[in-house]
């Protein structure tokens, strides 16, 4: 049976000790990538059939989120005001552990959930800055279709 080529570049010590530095570091590192976010922005986009919250850091990056959907709500239940204030008691959870103190919200949409959702982040201890309806409007609509000729 032929000998095992040793390798080249790393003595044999050094190896055994990247790999023992390499156990080490694998602990739990949960704890140690946790940004501390003071700031954000709440966007709550309430549709007809659903609610969708999101949470970003000020530069615009997702940091958490939640619909109706994901609490379980299915079918017509997602549009409810209750599945609103649901999913955003579940977006904010994490982020109010986290530190977050201050936030701008940004409401889209008609659907039932605004003032749901609204109402549930008011209780949840944040100071709102801001609350800014963000709905898009039409300014003079789609060009409509050629008349029907018969």
């Amino acid at each position: 049976m032929p000998k095992p080529i040793p390798r080249i570049g790393l003595h044999w010590k050094a190896r055994l000790s990247s790999r023992v530095r390499r156990n080490m570091r694998r602990g739990s590192r949960k704890h140690r990538n946790v940004r501390r976010i003071t700031k954000g922005i709440i966007h709550i986009q309430a549709s007809w059939n659903n609610t969708i919250v999101t949470i970003t850091d000020v530069r615009g990056q997702a940091v958490s989120w939640s619909s109706a959907g994901t609490c379980r709500f299915k079918g017509p239940r997602k549009g409810t005001p209750y599945a609103a204030q649901r999913a955003a008691v579940d977006a904010i959870h994490t982020l109010v552990a986290q530190g977050m103190r201050r936030a701008k919200v940004m409401i889209k949409g008609p659907g039932p959930g605004r003032d749901a959702a609204l109402r549930a982040i008011r209780i949840s201890g944040i100071r709102l800055n801001c609350i800014r309806d963000v709905t898009p409007m039409p300014h003079n609509g789609c060009r409509p279709p050629k008349r029907r000729r018969v």
